[in-house]
């Protein structure tokens, strides 16, 4: 990452999540006083460094005002970093949100409906980045292809965000939230 006057610096406990039991992720919730920091309370993407490895990722929020990231095993090998430690955190929001990864779902789906297609590459990617979350939220398969069919029908009657998504999670926990951590 390089050196940027606006770099968030604070150190966060790397968490083992409770579910699923054999993961090999781990995950830390930001600092409120960090979090406070950045310019929006829901999702932000940002470059950074977990104990000097460089990552650039998208930030959730945690549902009680501050943020929790998703930290793959092969970033914090590269860290250094073990389950239980204190590690040192340097964070800035990007310039330019990266385009979302489109689940093959969706991308189908959107192909089968040329006016939600057309309207889909109108929107912004923090747009589709919260219509892409809103339809994989659900916890059920059925609710998920519920949420697909729903977003063509929106888009293509013109809609160009997922409506009442509470973007920050503090009103839908059920739907945001960092992982409850194992003991």
């Amino acid at each position: 990452m390089r050196e940027r006057t606006d770099a968030i610096r604070f150190e966060a406990k790397l968490l083992r999540p409770a579910e699923p039991k054999n993961a090999t992720w781990a995950f830390f919730v930001l600092p409120k006083a960090a979090s406070a920091k950045l310019p929006t309370r829901s999702m932000v993407s940002v470059d950074g460094t977990l104990g000097g490895a460089p990552f650039q990722a998208t930030l959730e929020p945690d549902g009680d005002g501050s943020h929790w990231l998703k930290v793959e095993k092969k970033l914090r090998e590269a860290a250094g970093a073990a389950i239980g430690d204190s590690v040192a955190l340097e964070i800035a929001p990007v310039e330019v949100e990266p385009e979302p990864v489109v689940p093959p779902d969706v991308r189908k789906a959107l192909a089968a409906h040329p006016a939600a297609k057309a309207q889909w590459a109108t929107l912004t990617s923090v747009a589709r980045r919260d219509w892409i979350h809103w339809i994989t939220s659900g916890k059920k398969a059925e609710t998920r292809v519920k949420r697909i069919a729903v977003t063509c029908d929106k888009l293509a009657c013109g809609q160009r965000r997922a409506c009442c998504f509470d973007r920050s999670g503090r009103f839908s926990k059920g739907n945001m939230g960092a992982p409850e951590a194992a003991d």
